[in-house]
């Protein structure tokens, strides 16, 4: 697969509440020109018969190109032709289809690629569920990485978040845990439980699988992109 070379990260991108090491690989967005850390932007891919599609897994054959933009900003790009001009430079062919939808389609990619991540990890053993089992691990420093699904409501997150920063030393910090961009029943379909609404990772490594797709679709739909460690801050 050939991608765009890299550029230096640009100040708008480095100001970005999101950790990024000196070795984070960089793409450059045909829409803005602008590079970003890979795990920000999404990958297109183009079929045989010219139709532009998301590439969530960024597993499909041949040229890619990759977007920086939120789902708003891609919306737009496809109205203004902005985004068919960097594809046809990217691709080397103005052959090409753009699906009206393919902001959603982007958005219903990205969001399965993270709740099978999720899964995944259940399966293996890595996730914690339950609001007492998960308080009960965060006060005794053994949660890597705390989520809250979209509508948990406000006093659950605060009761858990504390229980966090208590175990992680961190009391007055203001750290609290990942407001995912997913509600309980999607949760809940993804795990095959009932009323999933908070879930957390004790180990660091699944916490930063988890946190990758879920990085990716959190910055496509303009929220608040998680830390390296997985917290957020007001």
């Amino acid at each position: 697969m050939r991608t765009p070379p890299n550029e230096r990260l640009t100040p708008d991108i480095a100001d970005t509440p999101r950790a990024r090491t000196a070795s984070e690989p960089e793409r450059r967005c045909v829409i803005s020109g602008e590079t970003a850390p890979r795990d920000l932007l999404v990958r297109l891919a183009v079929s045989p018969e010219g139709l532009v599609l998301p590439d969530a897994q960024e597993k499909a054959p041949g040229r890619g190109a990759w977007i920086g933009t939120d789902k708003a900003g891609l919306a737009a790009a496809i109205a203004s032709g902005k985004l068919k001009a960097g594809l046809s430079r990217a691709f080397k062919t103005g052959a090409l289809e753009i699906p009206v939808a393919l902001p959603q389609m982007v958005e219903d990619a990205l969001t399965r690629v993270a709740l099978d991540r999720l899964g995944l990890e259940m399966r293996v053993g890595k996730l914690i569920l339950g609001t007492q089992r998960i308080a009960e691990t965060a006060r005794a420093g053994g949660v890597a990485l705390l989520c809250h699904a979209s509508d948990a409501s406000e006093d659950g997150r605060k009761k858990l978040d504390q229980a966090w920063r208590v175990g992680r030393e961190a009391e007055g910090s203001g750290e609290r845990g990942v407001t995912l961009p997913l509600d309980r029943d999607a949760l809940s379909v993804a795990l095959g439980r009932d009323n999933v609404v908070h879930l957390a990772l004790a180990d660091d490594a699944a916490a930063a699988r988890v946190l990758k797709p879920l990085t990716r679709l959190m910055h496509f739909l303009g929220h608040t992109v998680p830390t390296a460690d997985g917290c957020a801050i007001p």
